[in-house]
């Protein structure tokens, strides 16, 4: 099977299973992004790759059946050929990404995140949610969304969500 070429649409059945998708951020600096996630949020340390000088090139977080990964450019970078490393510098600084997360109490989460930068700050959405986005140290922004009491979620409530 080959995949198609032009715009035409993928086909919309596949039988094969997704278990899981996990997201790699391409980062200056891994060390502060891994913080966020296992200082304030109670994630662990799953993986770790330091760099000639000791510093990480990467490393993930995992917690319930979330895990994040976070690259240094400079890593992703240097594996490039010198001829294409420009154009792939050029293609990764204009990548963007929001992380967003279900969890169960939001109260817990916005004290943990007490002082980190607020790019939306905690409020309720018209499809029965309470919501909080925050920047975490790579420059990614993380929404949480808490369903409320009695508010069952419509089909496809959060497209198009803006932060």
């Amino acid at each position: 099977m080959s995949l198609p070429t032009d715009s035409s649409p993928a086909p919309t059945s596949s039988h094969a299973r997704f278990d899981k998708l996990t997201p790699v951020l391409i980062v200056d600096a891994v060390e502060p992004c891994l913080a966020f996630w296992t200082e304030r949020l109670g994630f662990r340390q799953a993986n770790a790759v330091p760099g000639d000088d000791g510093r990480l090139v990467f490393a993930s977080a995992e917690r319930d059946a979330v895990e994040v990964m976070y690259q240094t450019r400079a890593s992703v970078l240097a594996v490039e050929p010198e001829g294409t490393r420009a154009e792939r510098a050029r293609e990764i600084a204009g990548h963007a990404a929001l992380l967003f997360l279900e969890v169960d109490d939001l109260d817990a989460v916005e004290r943990a995140l007490a002082g980190v930068p607020v790019v939306k700050a905690r409020h309720e959405t018209f499809y029965g949610t309470a919501e909080l986005y925050v920047r975490e140290p790579g420059g990614t922004t993380v929404g949480f969304s808490m369903r409320l009491s009695g508010q069952p979620a419509p089909a496809a409530a959060t497209a198009g969500v803006d932060p």
